[in-house]
């Protein structure tokens, strides 16, 4: 079985800036040369994960950041600027989440799995449950009409492939130089990979794209995992 994304529309919903390339910008090239529209929102500044040199204005530099790597992939990009370690599912995010699916208006939402390592991924995890499910409901008023259905939602693999059973493998082989390249973009926080307690992303980026794509037999994928619940799964 071969998946087709043509159109559709695709947004990935993630904590920080480099989440994108590290768990779902394959899956999103991909979609992209199937003809599907597709876009990033990226729900946290990155301003608190200071490499040892410490870079003043951090959010500002890594949102240039997340600007050069979307502009790689031809995503629509998103910045809700929520101060890192702060993210709840609590009433004005979550709307501030739902206007963004009334915006773009996707058929797939991609976000992170609720077993995830961060908290502030797992506090993305709930803010897509509930605002994929509220995006649709004409009871919660924001400035864009709701949507006509809840799109469907794929949760992402966490980072590490820690605790995730995948149900969806993506064949990424041909976007990894992409993925290594978006991820580039993030200067500021590739200076963090001397780091005891930070993995260093390319490296990571690379293993588990092999170990996934070894497990699916390609070269190299992205695993997700459908979320079986009334309204958010689709037949493909």
């Amino acid at each position: 079985m071969r998946l087709n994304f043509a159109d559709q529309r695709v947004l990935a919903v993630v904590a920080h800036p480099d989440d994108a390339e590290l768990l779902c910008a394959g899956t999103l090239a991909r979609a992209r040369d199937d003809g599907a529209a597709i876009g990033v929102c990226v729900l946290c500044a990155g301003d608190r994960g200071q490499p040892r040199e410490p870079i003043d204005n951090l959010a500002a530099v890594r949102a240039q950041e997340m600007i050069e790597a979307a502009s790689l992939l031809g995503a629509e990009l998103v910045i809700a600027g929520c101060p890192d370690g702060t993210l709840t599912d609590d009433p004005a995010t979550r709307e501030r989440v739902v206007e963004s699916f009334r915006l773009f208006r996707p058929t797939l939402v991609l976000g992170h799995a609720a077993e995830d390592y961060h908290a502030d991924h797992r506090a993305t995890a709930a803010l897509v449950d509930s605002a994929s499910w509220m995006s649709a409901s004409a009871g919660l008023r924001t400035a864009s009409p709701p949507l006509d259905t809840p799109p469907a939602v794929w949760w992402m693999d966490t980072l590490g492939m820690h605790r995730f059973e995948p149900t969806l493998y993506v064949d990424v082989s041909s976007y990894l130089p992409l993925k290594e390249r978006m991820l580039g973009c993030h200067r500021s926080q590739l200076a963090r990979g001397d780091d005891s307690d930070f993995p260093p992303l390319l490296e990571q980026l690379r293993i588990q794209a092999a170990a996934r794509g070894r497990q699916a037999g390609v070269a190299a994928a992205e695993a997700f995992r459908v979320h079986h619940t009334f309204g958010r799964c689709r037949a493909w």
